[in-house]
Order: C-alpha cells, then sequence, then structure tokens
C-alpha cells in the first residue's frame, strides 16, 4: 500500500468534505454533519475501504490479485470469495453483452492509447492482438481461476462502482446521517439531504467548446457516467470513444458521447451505462427497454 496516502476535511456551515485521490480520480465524501470524530470515522472508513479495493485489484499494481492471475502464465490461481463474485459479475456482463463487455479486453491498451492523441493502430495490429481476448476462454469456480498465457483480465469497467456500493454499505451500518460518496464520477447516496432535499450533482459535458455541465438532482441511489470525456483519441476529425468493441478490437461507433445512469447500485448504474454505449446507434432504445432514468449527450 502506498503509505503516502492521505485524506484532507473541510468544513463548511452546512456539511464536511472529505477529499482524497483514489483509482486515479479525485473522490470526495460529502456528510451533512458538524460532528468532527464522525466525518473522521466515515472518512478513515471510506478511504481505507477504496484504498484496499485499489490495492487488491489494479492492475497498474504488481501485488495485486488481478496481477497475479495475469502474470500466472496460464497456471491456474488461488482466488477468495471477493474476487470470485466479482468474476461472477463480470460473467453476467458478458452474456448480458452478448460478449461485447468483456473484461478480458483491456489486453487491446497495448495498442490503443486514449490520450488525446491521434495514433490508431493498424488492423494487422488489431488482427494480431485480438487472439488475446475472449472470456469464454478463461475458467474459473470459488477456489481458482485460469487465464491462459497471453490473456489478462482488468476489473477497470467495475472497479470504482463497486467501491462506491461497499463504502454506502459500510456507512449505512455506522451511522443515518445523509452522505454522498463520490470516486470520480461514480457516485451514491445514503439517503436525501436534511430537509428531504437532493443532491446536486454536476455532469460533466463531454464536448470539447465551452458548455453548461448537465445537473441532476438525486435524492438516493447511485449515478454512474460512462463517455469519452477525458479518454479519446481524435484524428481527421473524427473523435474516438474508448469504449471498445471486443469483437472488432475497434472503438463503438455512433454511440452517444455520454451517457449518465441512475440505478439503487452503482455497479448496476455503470454496467448499463457501458452496456448501452456499446449499443452504439442504439444506446438510448436500448435504455428505454431497462426503464431506468438516465441523461445522454450526443
Amino acid at each position: 500500500m502506498n503509505n503516502n496516502r492521505e485524506f484532507t476535511i473541510e468544513l463548511t456551515q452546512t456539511e464536511s468534505k472529505v477529499l482524497f485521490f483514489a483509482m486515479a480520480s479525485p473522490c470526495e465524501v460529502l456528510i451533512e454533519t458538524k460532528n468532527k470524530a464522525l466525518v473522521n470515522k466515515i472518512a478513515e472508513i471510506v478511504t481505507n475501504e477504496v484504498w484496499r479495493i485499489e490495492d487488491k485489484y489494479s492492475r497498474y499494481d504488481n501485488r495485486s490479485v488481478c496481477s497475479q492471475i495475469n502474470q500466472s502464465n496460464g497456471q491456474i490461481t488461488p482466488i477468495d470469495k471477493e474476487t470470485y463474485l466479482l468474476l461472477n459479475f463480470a460473467n453476467v456482463c458478458y452474456e448480458l453483452s452478448d460478449g461485447l463487455f468483456d473484461i478480458t479486453s483491456g489486453v487491446l491498451r497495448s495498442i490503443w492509447a486514449f490520450n488525446g492523441s491521434d495514433n490508431i493502430p493498424t488492423q494487422e495490429e488489431v488482427d494480431n492482438t485480438l487472439p488475446y481476448v475472449g472470456w469464454n476462454k478463461l475458467t474459473y469456480s470459488e477456489e481458482s481461476v485460469n487465464v491462459p498465457k497471453g490473456m489478462e483480465i482488468d476489473f477497470g469497467g467495475i472497479g470504482k462502482e463497486y467501491a462506491v456500493d461497499r463504502c454506502i454499505l459500510l456507512i449505512k451500518a455506522l451511522t443515518n446521517v445523509p452522505i454522498l460518496v463520490n470516486l470520480g464520477g461514480d457516485l451514491a447516496a445514503t439517503m436525501p439531504r436534511v430537509g428531504n432535499k437532493p443532491w446536486v450533482i454536476g455532469v460533466e459535458h463531454p464536448g470539447f467548446e465551452s458548455k453548461t455541465n448537465m445537473v441532476v438532482s438525486l435524492f438516493n441511489g447511485a449515478l454512474a457516467t460512462s463517455g469519452d470525456a477525458k479518454r479519446f483519441i481524435f484524428k481527421d476529425g473524427v473523435r474516438y470513444s474508448h469504449i471498445l468493441n471486443a469483437h472488432t478490437g475497434f472503438p463503438i461507433t455512433d454511440a452517444p458521447r455520454s451517457i449518465t445512469v441512475a440505478s439503487e447500485q452503482c455497479v448496476q448504474a455503470g454496467i448499463l451505462a457501458t452496456l448501452s454505449l456499446l449499443q452504439g446507434v442504439n444506446a438510448e432504445y436500448y435504455l428505454e427497454e431497462q426503464e431506468i432514468k438516465y441523461w445522454a449527450v450526443r
């Protein structure tokens, strides 16, 4: 674990705010109380849990469970119950998306770099990488997982949302004051603010132009946003999203620039936002079929 990690607390007349950095994102916890002892306790619980999940499942940490699996060289790797449940969820997402959502597709990042540049891989590079993509090539049980040699898994598509939901569970077991947990735009609230007022959430506009951000009122439950606001490639007037089609190895086309979904849990909101983008031009139709609240920007 990074020993330099720390959080800061800001106090206002109406609420307390915990600020920290995790999962490559600025994070915050808004707490409607001035009880300093409670705020400190919540700050410790949330940051410890988020950093625990980051340390355990980050593909960037060589000591993480994710890295141990990816470095197994095709050998069977023991796993715990938490990892098994996450793999189970990844399997559900894979099946619901007809294979478009695939946590083994992270290997495509070796040829795609969504950093605002204009570097697009060749068809040959994509064709050479696709054999290492395919959730159906992986096997797992409650005790172990086997990832074929040369393949990798990446929990990045569900990690922040899972961490949000874990934090909400821990907070509710501790206190009943209104609290909102926001991990880089994926967020959830325990209940409405004092006086049955909503939490006012700003959602970043994905365009280049200076446009007004969308504002959403959230009483409880979760919000998750997926889109190309920060991760994209721009070439010849075309903006390529970081959402990749696991079948073709290329970005999804004709999808909204951004989709925000409201749901009871953050993992549900997050996967529905991503699955809808994977539908391309039919993204809004897909969400209408789910009968959920959403906001799309094209």
